[in-house]
């Protein structure tokens, strides 16, 4: 059997997961002591008024998407602006 990949590529360590059980790989798994994936960006709390906050989910959810997503984008669009 073929041992965990050494790759940082999400998506073939998917793949990889979603065909194979972690308890076969137990020789091969390490301890760490600080966290593998850091996060990125930064995140923001808003508030919103309840009339906003909903207008914001119905256009999220019309357009398939999550309310952050949504908020994101228009940030993005705009300081694209300046």
């Amino acid at each position: 059997m073929a041992g965990i990949p050494k790759t940082d590529s999400i998506e073939e360590l998917a793949r990889f997961w979603d065909a194979h059980d972690i308890t076969d790989f137990e020789e091969e798994l390490e301890e760490v002591a600080e966290s593998v994936f850091a996060r990125r960006g930064y995140q923001v709390t808003i508030r919103l008024e309840e009339r906003e906050s909903e207008t914001v989910r119905r256009i999220a959810s019309t357009r398939g998407i999550e309310e952050a997503a949504l908020i994101q984008e228009w940030i993005r669009e705009r300081l694209t602006q300046l």
